[in-house]
């Protein structure tokens, strides 16, 4: 099939949700998951073979397991939100926050929190689930948009997919390249830490003009404990599946001791689990949907692309960044998104004399950047689904990702940091 001819389901998507949403002036009236449908349905009519064939197709893209992971994710972060809100876990930990972080700093205090934790813990996912209803909670009491909250918990939960040892991110980037992960942690941190300093800074000057006074009721210790469990616990390492579980089973304890009724828990459970519907059916019909451009050979047409016509140590870095990024705007998925390019990554490296720890430097970060963009990505629906705002009004508000590429974009044009970004035989010892 030809390649553009591949890759129109994608526009078909774009068209359909962005531009009809532009026109209308208003985001809530095209639903994500209509615009998939129509796309995906368009999918499947330019899609040549027998029905039966190309539904199989659409639907081992719909059940991948890396989909169905991220489902199981969302049914689960989806229940323990609710049922923690349900016991009063979301007051009690606002009110302690209020209480720790000064007013004209909680900004900045929210978004290195959720650095720090992101970076441990290794998921971007697992510290929007951990830290947005918190985060939520505060945004009336301190009189900060909803959107701009979310925003800034989103963006320092992507630091950690750039820098943590534990990320997805991080393992497929050092993989695919054979670097070590400490060798591009410090390639990547002077990417990432600068962006995280500025943002930071950013924040620090927009809490000044808060005038925050909000009042703080009472601190109620044991109910902080299902919160403060899922972040140490995340800290530790321990799959994140296991971790909402036993946050799920903390909150009901906890409400059942408060008088909470089985009936009430159930119900509080299921609440969760219906709200995050529509953001599973989303999932599915984009796995589905961007599995049948890469039947098609889309994902191939955009490397073929990408690669032609390469001169120099910065054109083929920035070829790695497209390639990622491209791939990352068809997969909605960071670390797919590095397994699918980075064997053509090292090729180019290779051929170029590039770093590897600098070439697995931009896989990360260029992928990072694309995924904290996309209103269809997980971590963005993730947002969207645990505070009901669209992800098209938080994306404005995101200025980790922007300041993030643009520091990676300056590495490529300025060649820094110097001891990654020269010749592949001199920089490796």
């Amino acid at each position: 099939m030809n390649g553009w001819l591949a890759l129109s389901p994608l526009a078909v998507f774009l068209v359909t949700y962005l531009v009809t949403s532009i026109v209308s002036r208003d985001f809530y009236k095209v639903p994500v998951s209509s615009a998939f449908l129509l796309a995906s349905i368009y999918a499947l009519l330019i899609t040549g073979g027998k029905i039966k064939d190309k539904i199989n197709v659409f639907s081992s893209g719909a059940g991948d397991k890396n989909v169905l992971l991220m489902i199981w994710i969302f049914v689960m972060a989806g229940a323990f939100a609710a049922s923690a809100k349900a016991i009063g876990s979301v007051e009690a930990t606002v009110n302690l926050t209020l209480r720790i972080l000064p007013g004209k700093l909680i900004l900045a205090g929210l978004f290195l929190a959720a650095c720090f934790i992101s970076m441990s813990i290794g998921t971007s996912v697992g510290t929007v689930v951990a830290l947005l209803p918190i985060a939520a909670g505060i945004a009336p009491q301190a009189g900060i948009s909803l959107p701009m909250i979310t925003a800034l918990i989103v963006g320092g939960a992507f630091f950690g997919d750039n820098l943590s040892f534990i990320s997805d991110t991080t393992i497929a980037a050092t993989t695919s390249q054979g670097c070590s992960m400490a060798d591009k942690f410090k390639a990547n941190i002077w990417i990432a830490g600068p962006a995280a300093l500025v943002v930071t800074i950013v924040y620090v000057f927009i809490g000044l003009n808060l005038d925050v006074h909000p009042e703080i009721g009472q601190i109620d210790i044991f109910k902080l404990i299902p919160y403060l469990a899922v972040i140490v616990l995340a800290i530790c390492g321990i799959n994140v599946l296991i971790v909402l579980t036993i946050g799920l089973i903390l909150c009901a304890v906890i409400g059942f001791a408060y008088g909470m009724t089985w009936t009430g828990f159930l119900g509080s459970v299921g609440e969760g689990i219906a709200g995050m519907g529509d953001l599973i059916i989303v999932t599915m019909l984009a796995g589905g949907m961007l599995e049948i451009i890469r039947h098609n050979g889309g994902i191939d047409f955009i490397i073929k692309g990408l690669t032609k016509g390469i001169k120099g140590k910065r054109g083929a870095e920035f070829s790695i960044a497209g390639l990622v990024g491209l791939s990352n705007l068809c997969t909605a998925n960071n670390t797919i998104a590095i397994l699918t390019t980075g064997n053509i990554a090292k090729d180019i490296s290779s051929r170029f004399g590039l770093d590897p720890r600098k070439s697995a430097s931009i896989l990360d970060t260029f992928s990072c950047v694309v995924q904290g963009l996309i209103p269809y990505g997980a971590q963005l629906l993730m947002a969207a689904g645990l505070t009901g705002i669209p992800a098209t009004e938080i994306i404005p508000n995101l200025y980790y990702p922007f300041a993030l590429f643009v520091l990676a974009c300056l590495s490529i044009i300025f060649r820094f940091p110097k001891k990654y970004s020269g010749n592949m035989e001199t920089t490796e010892k």
